[in-house]
């Protein structure tokens, strides 16, 4: 396989002095990429160090930004044409950085890194993950293999398209992904094993369960607003009439439950109509 695009590899770090020296080495034994960034998140170890003694481009944060905040500014920082994102904690193997480029190379925008069974960090968060993957089918209707991959290829100038809606925390990969779903763009997966991480885990479970739980509607609001709230605002109808048949029947009068089940199903109908008109002026052309 020729590779006659330019390639550039991302690593967003904090505190991964046990693990980055050893997958740069990885990376350029594969000579593909262009130039390796790692960009060094607030680290308070010697990240920076060991990874420019490896020989990658360091920018260093100041402070701890979060994930999506150094993948940003390694989409900015990077000038190849083809965007190789992966942690730097030993999970992804550069090895299957190649199936990424040639599904590229055949013409898709988009190129996940799709984990398969037994790569999740837990049992939670294999459920999890695959509740977000099923939603976000439902909402694409297109089989989404694998939304919260970090290990992705994309096409530089597509992607960057999209940073203003890139959160500085966790859930970038969910965000770009539902965007590249949401402008058209093609998106494709290849399979994956994730390797356990070398170092402490940055997985923090109260805080990021909100988090998880917040990515939900973020799959929803990304897309199509109107599919989520649609059938919630029908269930309500349903039960509010359902129950008005109930108390006509039985008492003969209209309670303020039905009343209640009604005004909701409308607001939330109203919710899902203006949600729907955000969401375009978001991917408005610019």
């Amino acid at each position: 396989m020729t590779h006659k695009i330019k390639v550039s590899v991302v690593l967003p770090a904090k505190n991964e002095s046990a693990a980055i020296g050893q997958t740069i080495a990885q990376i350029q034994q594969l000579q593909l990429a262009h130039e390796i960034i790692v960009v060094n998140d607030g680290s308070t170890d010697n990240t920076a160090q060991v990874a420019e003694e490896a020989g990658a481009k360091v920018i260093t944060h100041p402070y701890s930004k979060g994930n999506g905040a150094a993948i940003k500014t390694g989409a900015r920082t990077a000038i190849g044409d083809v965007i190789i994102f992966m942690d730097a904690d030993g999970q992804h193997d550069p090895q299957d950085i190649p199936q990424l480029l040639e599904k590229i190379e055949q013409g898709y925008d988009l190129v996940v890194g799709a984990r398969q069974k037994g790569s999740q960090a837990s049992l939670g968060r294999g459920v999890a993950n695959a509740l977000y993957n099923n939603l976000a089918t439902y909402m694409t209707e297109q089989k989404v293999e694998d939304l919260t991959s970090g290990f992705r290829a994309v096409r530089a100038d597509k992607f960057r398209e999209f940073l203003y809606l890139l959160p500085n925390g966790f859930s970038y990969p969910t965000t770009s992904t539902m965007a590249f779903f949401r402008a058209g763009y093609s998106v494709t997966y290849v399979p994956i094993h994730a390797a356990k991480r070398i170092g402490k885990s940055h997985i923090q479970p109260l805080k990021d369960g909100v988090r998880f739980f917040l990515i939900i509607f973020k799959i929803a609001t990304l897309f199509s607003p109107l599919k989520m709230f649609l059938p919630i605002a029908v269930v309500l109808f349903l039960m509010g009439t359902g129950w008005y048949a109930y108390t006509l029947y039985e008492f003969h009068r209209f309670t303020n439950m039905s009343a209640l089940l009604y005004t909701g199903s409308i607001m939330i109908f109203l919710m899902g109509l203006i949600s729907e008109q955000i969401t375009a002026l978001m991917y408005k052309e610019k």
